[in-house]
C-alpha cells in the first residue's frame, strides 16, 4: 500500500500551517528569547500641554534651585527581561568596569531628575539605591549626564529573572531647539551579550540574541506569525468560497457521444468538459465538435441510427450515446428511453432597433399569426417584422408553440410558427416583413443581431450573453425561474436525456448521467439558469410547482 501524499494546494497549505508555527516557536523561544532585554518608553509628555486643566499650571512652573524649568516634560521608561533565561550583570554588553548597562539619550533636552517608580520585586531596589553613612544615594550606574548636547539617563546592570521589570520616571527640560517644537524620540543603547548553554553555543555565531524595544515578539517571529495567519486565512477562504469540486463517485473510462438540443448545448458541453477533466485518469473521452449538437429532432435520429448499427442483446442498451432534447421527443421511438434532467428557461429575443422590451402574449400571437407585420403596430419603431425561427423538431420552437402561441385551454384556433418565405435568412428583404429558419441556437442569435426588426427564440442563458439581442419580457414579466415557478412567465421547457435502451451499469453513459443529475454536475445546471429535476417536488415530472 502506498503511503505517498498527493501534493495538491490544500495539502501544501496544511503542511505550511504546521511548519510555520513550529519554526516560529523554536526561533522565538529556543533561539531569540533565551536572553532578551525588553525596553520601551511608556510615556513622554510635556508638562505644559494645553490639554491639561488650569490647575496643572503648577507642573509647568517646576523649579530647580529656584530656577523655573524650560518646557518641562515627563518620561516613563520600562525595562524588563523578555526572555526565558535570567539576565545577570555580566550579560550586559558594556565594559566590565562600567556599572551602567543601559543608556537612554534625549536630544534637545536635559535630565533634571529621576526616580524608580515601580519594581516587580522589592529586592531590585538595591541596584538603584545604596546607603552611605546612613544616607540613601543613587547606586553606581544609576546616573544623570549629558553627551553631545543631549541629556542621558544611565540605568544600572540590574539582575533580572524572566518576566521581572522596573520603571523609571524622569523630569526633563528643553536644552535646545525652538520653543513648542516636538522633541525627538528617546534613543536606547542596550544589548545583552547572549551567553548560552553549551548545546546552544553554535547559535552565538548567528547573533540572534538581539535586544528589542518591544516585548511582544522578534521581527522573525512576527514574520512567521503573519505567514501563518496568511496561510490559515487563505485555506479558510478557499474552503468557504472556492470549494474544490470532488470527482464523480464512479469515474468510468471510454468514449461517450452526445447529441441533441443546440439550446441546451452550452450546459451539456460544459458538464462534459468538466467530467473529462475529473475523470482523465480513467481515460474518459467526450468528443465535442461543431456538429456535435444539431437539434433535438436530429439528436433522436442520431441516437436511433447508433443503436441500430450495434447488435445489442435482447434487453440490452447502448452505453456510449446520449441525446438531449427540449421537451419530450416527437414521434414514436420504441427503443428510446427518456429521463428528465432539468427544466430550462427560454426567451424571445429581438434586435434592439425594434424598439420594444416587452410584449403581451396577445401581441406575440398577433405577430406570429401575421396580424402585426410592423413593430409600430405594438408600440415599437417603424420597421418590418422579420421572424427568425428554428426548423421543425426544435425544442425551443415546440415550446414557443405550446406555451406561448396557443391558449392552454385550447379555446382559440391553434397557431404555429409561419412557414419560411425564403430559403436563406440573408435573402430577406429588409424593407418588407418575412420569415426564415435556421438550424441552431447560435445561428439564430447571430441572425437576429444582424437584422433590424428581427425576432427569434432561444435558451435564456445564451440569450442573456449574446451580443446585439434583447431578451423580451412577456406580459411585463422578465424571464426568470421564479416567474416560471409562480406561473407568471410562460416560456420554459423540461430538458430530457434519451438513451437507446437502458444504460448498462458501469458504462460511461450511466456514469456521466449520474454525475449530471445526482452529483456535482447539478451545479453546472444551476449556473446556466436551469432547475435540476431532483430539486423539484415531483422529479419524474420535472415541472415548475
Amino acid at each position: 500500500m502506498s503511503l505517498g501524499m498527493a501534493w495538491d494546494f490544500d495539502s501544501i497549505v496544511a503542511v505550511l500551517s504546521i511548519a510555520i508555527p513550529l519554526m516560529a516557536f523554536v526561533w522565538e523561544f529556543a533561539v531569540v528569547r533565551r536572553k532578551r532585554l525588553g525596553y520601551r518608553v511608556q510615556m513622554d509628555t510635556l508638562a505644559t500641554d494645553t490639554a491639561h486643566a488650569p490647575n496643572a499650571d503648577v507642573l509647568a512652573r517646576m523649579h530647580e534651585n529656584g530656577r523655573e524649568l524650560v518646557e518641562p516634560s515627563f518620561v516613563l521608561l520600562r525595562v524588563e527581561n523578555a526572555g526565558w533565561m535570567e539576565i545577570v550583570e555580566g550579560d550586559y554588553l558594556t565594559p566590565e568596569r562600567d556599572k551602567t548597562g543601559i543608556r537612554v539619550t534625549f536630544r534637545d533636552r536635559r535630565v533634571v531628575g529621576m526616580a524608580v517608580t515601580e519594581l516587580s520585586q522589592p529586592e531590585l531596589r538595591d541596584f538603584f539605591i545604596t546607603l552611605a553613612d546612613g544616607v540613601a544615594k543613587e547606586a553606581e550606574g544609576f546616573e544623570i549626564g549629558e553627551e553631545g548636547g543631549a541629556g542621558v539617563i544611565g540605568l544600572p546592570k540590574v539582575k533580572l529573572n524572566p518576566g521581572a521589570h522596573y520603571k523609571v520616571l524622569a523630569v526633563l527640560e528643553r536644552l535646545s531647539g525652538k520653543p513648542g517644537d516636538d522633541y525627538p524620540e528617546p534613543v536606547f543603547r542596550a544589548d545583552v551579550s547572549g551567553r548560552h548553554n553549551r548545546w546552544l553555543g553554535w547559535l552565538a555565531r548567528l547573533k540572534l540574541a538581539r535586544t528589542e524595544s518591544h516585548t511582544f515578539a522578534s521581527k522573525p517571529a512576527v514574520v512567521g506569525i503573519v505567514l501563518l495567519a496568511t496561510a490559515v486565512l487563505t485555506q479558510s477562504g478557499l474552503t468557504l468560497l472556492w470549494r474544490a469540486e470532488p470527482p464523480p463517485l464512479d469515474c468510468v473510462g471510454g468514449t461517450l457521444n452526445l447529441h441533441g438540443s443546440t439550446a441546451f448545448e452550452p450546459v451539456i458541453r460544459r458538464a462534459a468538459q468538466r467530467y473529462v477533466e475529473l475523470c482523465a485518469a480513467k481515460g474518459a473521452r467526450i468528443p465535442l465538435g461543431e456538429g456535435t449538437f444539431r437539434g433535438s429532432g436530429e439528436g433522436i435520429n442520431a441516437l436511433e441510427r447508433a443503436g441500430r448499427n450495434v447488435k445489442l442483446p435482447v434487453g440490452g442498451g447502448l452505453g456510449d450515446h446520449i441525446t438531449f432534447t427540449d421537451g419530450p421527443a416527437d414521434g414514436n421511438h420504441p427503443q428510446v428511453l427518456s429521463q428528465p434532467v432539468a427544466y430550462a428557461l427560454f426567451a424571445l429575443v429581438v434586435n434592439p432597433q425594434a424598439g420594444v422590451r416587452t410584449l403581451s402574449k396577445q401581441d406575440i400571437r398577433d405577430i406570429y399569426s401575421r396580424k402585426h407585420t410592423n413593430w409600430s403596430d405594438v408600440g415599437g419603431n417603424p420597421l418590418p417584422i422579420h421572424l427568425v425561427s428554428r426548423h421543425r423538431g426544435s425544442g425551443t420552437r415546440t415550446a414557443l408553440v405550446e406555451r406561448v402561441l396557443n391558449d392552454e385551454k385550447g379555446s382559440a384556433p391553434r397557431l404555429d410558427v409561419p412557414e419560411a418565405t425564403v430559403n436563406d435568412c440573408a435573402a430577406l428583404n429588409r424593407n418588407q416583413p418575412g420569415a426564415c429558419e435556421v438550424d441552431g441556437t447560435p445561428t439564430m442569435l447571430q441572425k437576429v443581431a444582424e437584422m433590424p426588426g428581427a425576432i427569434g427564440h432561444s435558451e435564456m442563458s445564451s440569450a442573456a450573453t449574446a451580443p446585439g439581442v434583447v431578451p423580451l419580457n412577456i406580459d411585463r414579466m422578465p424571464p426568470t425561474l421564479k416567474g416560471t415557478e409562480d406561473g407568471t412567465y410562460p416560456y420554459w421547457q423540461t430538458e430530457f436525456a434519451h438513451t437507446y435502451g437502458e444504460l448498462p451499469e458501469g458504462s460511461i453513459g450511466a456514469a456521466f448521467l449520474s454525475y449530471l443529475t445526482e452529483q456535482s454536475g447539478k451545479q453546472i445546471l444551476r449556473q446556466y439558469g436551469n432547475r435540476p429535476c431532483s430539486e423539484t417536488e415531483y422529479p419524474l415530472v420535472c415541472e415548475p410547482s
